[in-house]
């Protein structure tokens, strides 16, 4: 069955793709600049490159999915919003490489690293552009909207969306500041910056975009689609921050351990804390926030989480919230299309199964 969600997605990832290619080739035609500049052309590159580089796009399949829990049939407006929701994903990379000061994204440079290369003398100017890139990112996600060929109710209520879930992103980006001020943040705190952070833009903004393209009023449903939207984000926060410990840095195109040296109080984080004592937490404690923890001594904090079960105890949790998701999407089938609502069903236990 989980084989049956990867063949979706990388049909979807594949499609897009290409749409997403044409969209950068004629972005400059279209986009109104001044004949001198030189930077705006290169920060169009450089979304460019950062776009194109990928993921598996879960946005865009869940856009298409939600849209096919209403009808089987080709939906008018669904590239549109496609764009607009890769152009916000976009957007939040940009700013978060920034706020991270993290030196590569998707197996490249990031933005702000790029333009530090650029401008090595000019750290204002690098700082400035890379704020400014980010935002040009988040325009283009609304005009992707604006220019829908949907019916103006609709497209009205698709810029709506996206309006919502960007702000949400932020305020959710201001709470995982703060919650790396608090001690020991909960689990409703850590649920929270998940939320807001996470499943509002990347899960929750898809699926009602799509059923919004589908002729649906995802409004009648609101309780039950932010309840599954909840529980994706949860885990997929919560595999990101099990990756940043306990996966490969190869395969992730980012180097392991940044939450480490950033000292966030992540879901590992605060797992681990919760699981050490004695001189395994003087350890840890000494690696977390140090921006110069080595390889060597974060390889070390993985072995004592992984002898503490903090690897276990995460997938154990992990998979009861994909579980918990998954048994939303079912209370579905007496409204909606079986073979959409199965995906939904499924998704939730893949995104489990890409973490361990």
């Amino acid at each position: 069955m989980i084989e049956q969600v990867l063949e979706r997605v990388a049909g979807y990832e594949h499609r897009f793709n290409a749409l997403f290619e044409g969209y950068f080739d004629t972005l400059a035609a279209r986009l109104d600049t001044p004949p001198f500049s030189r930077f705006t052309p290169e920060c169009l590159e450089l979304l460019r490159e950062l776009s194109l580089r990928g993921g598996k796009r879960i946005r865009v399949v869940l856009l298409h999915e939600a849209a096919g829990l209403v009808t089987g049939e080709p939906v008018e407006g669904l590239d549109a919003a496609a764009l607009s929701v890769e152009l916000l994903q976009t957007h939040g990379l940009v700013h978060d490489d920034l706020i991270d000061d993290s030196p590569t994204r998707r197996g490249g440079a990031s933005t702000y690293y790029a333009y530090r290369e650029r401008f090595p003398d000019h750290p204002q100017v690098a700082l400035g552009l890379t704020v400014l890139a980010g935002d040009l990112a988040l325009a283009l996600s609304w005009q992707a909207l604006l220019d829908a060929k949907v019916p103006v109710a609709v497209r009205q209520a698709m810029v709506e969306v996206q309006t919502r879930a960007a702000a949400d992103t932020f305020v959710g980006q201001i709470i995982d500041l703060e919650r790396d001020f608090t001690a020991a943040p909960g689990e409703e705190v850590l649920h929270g910056v998940a939320d807001y952070k996470s499943a509002r833009y990347s899960i929750l903004a898809p699926m009602q975009l799509g059923l919004l393209a589908a002729g649906a009023q995802p409004a009648l449903f609101e309780d039950e689609l932010r309840a599954y939207a909840r529980l994706v984000g949860i885990c997929g926060q919560m595999r990101d921050d099990y990756l940043d410990l306990f996966g490969e840095a190869d395969a992730m195109g980012k180097p392991t351990g940044t939450d480490i040296r950033a000292g966030r109080h992540s879901y590992t984080v605060s797992a681990l804390l919760s699981a050490v004592s004695g001189a395994e937490r003087t350890m840890v404690e000494a690696a977390l926030g140090d921006p110069l923890c080595t390889p060597e001594t974060v390889a070390a904090v993985r072995e004592t989480a992984e002898r503490n079960g903090v690897a276990a105890g995460m997938r154990a949790d992990m998979r009861r919230h994909a579980e918990q998701a998954s048994a939303v999407a079912t209370g579905w089938r007496s409204r909606w299309r079986p073979e959409s609502v199965s995906f939904f069903e499924l998704l939730p236990l893949w995104s489990v199964e890409r973490a361990v």
